[in-house]
């Protein structure tokens, strides 16, 4: 008999089915390590899984292209869409923000429609990349359940959907930054590194509310309201200095402890780099290093440890 059958054989021969052996019998988990048996759904190790991600690189890209195509292919515009939405936000933002609230007013006066636009196409990828995240792994359960392969393969497919979709879209925002009269510099040599950055804190924070999402399954109700205060409190649509300091009367480090919020750190350094005259905080780029870094580290750790348990109950 081949050891995986007398493995068997022993098995079948041992104690109640839950593992608990009989009085004189070898425990399960013993007797499958004697053999040389290994769970199947066991969590691999760092460097193994890693490995496993980058052999999968091509379903992962696949994946992402796919969901591009057909998340617009029932529209008569298709994919025109990916532009227009943040565009229409844009708009209606500065109708309500801008003329009608006076949100135009203060130092961004004279650039207020680049400063705008920069801002709603920044937070735009943030804000759909995490949120897809957030269901990659409740919206996949049948896939998850198929095939064996590493599950932060999901999250990160989300977000890859999403920079292809910013490839687009910073086409359209660069042109529409040259037509309000801003002037080619060097800075915007830079501009790749600043969406590395936000693309690495994206991967991050999808990956941690992978995790969430896949036992609390709420948070794709609780996600909408979530995103809307972190608009809000991002400076999309208004000068953070300006409403902290001048128009509520509040010390400088109200405004300093309110740009150590990703989102706004990489709106304001994205807006630096595409607007001239838009200074910012020496700190944004520690602040936006530091997101970058601790997100991916710490977003992949963090759902890693939870990798055999995605796809049950």
């Amino acid at each position: 008999m081949s050891q995986p059958e007398s493995a068997t054989a022993d098995a079948q021969a041992g104690g109640p089915s839950d593992g608990t052996p009989s009085a004189g019998q070898e425990p399960l988990a013993k007797l499958a390590e004697r053999y040389g048996l290994r769970r199947a759904i066991a969590r691999p190790s760092l460097p193994v899984y890693l490995r496993q991600l980058w052999e999968r690189r091509h379903f992962i890209m696949t994946y992402a292209t796919s969901r591009n195509v057909s998340k617009y292919s029932n529209s008569a515009l298709g994919q025109l869409w990916q532009v227009l939405t943040p565009l229409l936000n844009a708009a209606i933002y500065y109708l309500m923000f801008g003329l009608i609230l006076g949100a135009s007013k203060g130092t961004v006066s004279d650039y207020y429609p680049e400063f705008l636009i920069t801002g709603m196409f920044v937070f735009t990828y943030t804000q759909r990349a995490v949120s897809g995240g957030a269901k990659s792994i409740s919206s996949n359960l049948s896939l998850i359940r198929a095939l064996h392969f590493p599950r932060a393969a999901l999250p990160l497919a989300y977000t890859i959907q999403e920079f292809q979709q910013l490839v687009i879209s910073m086409g359209v925002l660069v042109v529409l930054v040259l037509v309000t009269g801003q002037p080619l510099t060097w800075l915007w040599l830079l501009i790749p590194v600043a969406l590395l950055m936000q693309t690495m804190f994206n991967i991050g924070a999808s990956l941690v509310l992978a995790r969430v999402g896949a036992t609390a399954r709420d948070l794709n109700q609780l996600l909408p309201f979530i995103m809307r205060t972190w608009l809000y409190a991002s400076g999309v649509f208004f000068s953070i200095g300006d409403k902290v300091t001048s128009s509520a009367g509040l010390p400088q480090w109200v405004a300093d402890v309110m740009y150590f919020n990703p989102a706004a750190a990489y709106m304001e350094l994205m807006r630096h780099l595409l607007i001239a005259q838009h200074e910012i905080r020496p700190y944004i780029w520690f602040v936006c290093v530091f997101w970058a870094v601790f997100a991916l580290l710490g977003g992949f750790w963090y759902f890693w440890r939870a990798e055999e348990k995605y796809g049950r109950g």
